[in-house]
């Protein structure tokens, strides 16, 4: 009988693969929650994860079992209340676990799985088949991130990367190849001495030459070592630059007078949502967050979310100061440039003209990828129809949606990140 002792050290996640594999068992159950909680829950609340419910006749494992074997006769009644294709109703009875129901003596049952996902699984799934559009592979300032990948075998190395197999592949061809001819005497050697032994067994001076030149041939062959320092062959591992686009989001929201504060905490909370995906998924992507009313700033992240600043509606301000930082620090050759825009739909009269025509010429044919959120319950106003027309000019590039309420969030922001099929 074998004994097979696992003596590798347990980590704290040593459940990891069983618990990833139940993940995917049960994804369709636990994406569905985490799309309720997400309408339900602030954006900002990411604290901890979401508890999953599971229905009990979901769980059941199949069961394999021996039938009955050989031949069975066998015959089935009819009836006269149920015919082919009828649907059975339920027998009436309380089901044992499932509550909202009258007390009964009768039924058994299970109550719901449930289990808890963690703050890390819970923004997987929530981000999950999310991409930014059209993003492409640019100029590259340098590799600053490797990855080890196999390159062959190596005559040098350190020991925890020897390769046994061809180390001793390598072996047993040197030994071959220096104990080659000697074998092979030795053979030769042997063979006469039996001969003589038969044929010749008084002939002692041959027979004793023959043993002693056996017996060098064999020192000969033995002296040759199993294993040399010549032999040792190691897994080469050589770092690969892995190559990363440079991207640049720009956030652009109205903090006019006109966007009320439950209007401005919905933008808010889009933001913060488009801020946790950049982040969660692009390691080299730069954020760009500008404010404006009748003037636009570039703000820090804090100030962004924070502030309380106020005053008239000028969208153009922030459309021409997105061009003007775009033309200084990001140009188009070597960074992706995306745009995210929030507002309420107001803006004076005689700028949404100049907001369509600023978009087409000077800011459109450089982007990757342009998305207008309006959040509003009332009629599109004028800056909602001007920019129809940039979605015409632009239809692969820029897209427009409207929230009205909280709900509204996170159903449109999978509709605008949707990853899109290659054709």
């Amino acid at each position: 009988m074998s004994y097979v002792i696992d003596r590798r050290l347990n980590g704290k996640n040593k459940s990891t693969v069983n618990r990833q594999r139940f993940l995917r068992r049960y994804r369709e159950h636990i994406k569905k929650a985490v799309e309720e909680a997400v309408s339900r829950r602030s954006i900002t609340d990411m604290e901890h994860g979401e508890q999953i419910s599971i229905p009990g006749r979901d769980i059941d494992e199949p069961i394999l079992h021996h039938g009955r074997g050989g031949r069975q006769t066998i015959v089935h009644p009819g009836n006269k209340e149920f015919t082919a294709g009828d649907r059975i109703p339920r027998p009436s009875g309380g089901g044992g676990g499932r509550g909202g129901g009258k007390a009964s003596n009768q039924g058994e049952g299970m109550d719901d799985f449930v289990f808890q996902i963690t703050q890390e699984e819970f923004l997987d799934f929530m981000f999950e088949d999310l991409e930014l559009p059209n993003l492409v592979k640019r100029h590259l300032t340098g590799a600053d991130t490797f990855k080890t990948v196999r390159a062959g075998i190596s005559n040098e190395g350190s020991p925890s990367r020897i390769n046994i197999v061809r180390t001793l592949r390598s072996a047993h061809a040197r030994r071959i190849a220096l104990s080659g001819s000697s074998r092979s005497k030795l053979k030769d050697a042997q063979a006469e001495l039996e001969r003589l032994k038969r044929e010749e067994p008084d002939n002692f001076g041959d027979i004793q030459e023959l043993e002693a030149e056996i017996a060098k041939l064999r020192a000969r062959i033995e002296r040759v070592p199993f294993l040399d320092t010549f032999d040792l062959k190691y897994n080469l591992l050589v770092k690969q630059p892995n190559p990363s686009s440079k991207a640049v989001m720009f956030c652009l929201m109205d903090v006019s007078g006109s966007m009320t504060q439950a209007t401005k905490d919905i933008a808010k909370r889009f933001f913060i949502l488009l801020y946790l995906f950049l982040k969660r998924n692009y390691d080299k992507i730069e954020v760009v967050f500008i404010r404006h009313h009748t003037s636009a700033r570039e703000v820090d992240e804090e100030e962004f979310f924070y502030s309380r600043e106020t005053g008239g509606t000028i969208v153009s301000s922030a459309l021409k100061l997105m061009q003007e930082i775009m033309a200084e620090r990001y140009p188009i050759n070597e960074w992706n440039i995306y745009a995210a825009q929030a507002s309420d739909g107001d803006n004076w009269n005689d700028d949404s003209p100049i907001c369509r025509d600023i978009l087409i010429k000077q800011i459109m044919p450089f982007v990757q990828y342009y998305t207008y959120v309006e959040i509003t319950p009332r009629e599109h106003q004028a800056l909602w129809y001007e920019y129809e027309q940039v979605c015409e000019a632009f239809d692969d590039t820029f897209a427009q949606q409207q929230i009205v309420s909280t709900a509204d969030i996170y159903p449109v922001f999978r509709e605008l990140f949707q990853r899109r099929l290659v054709t």
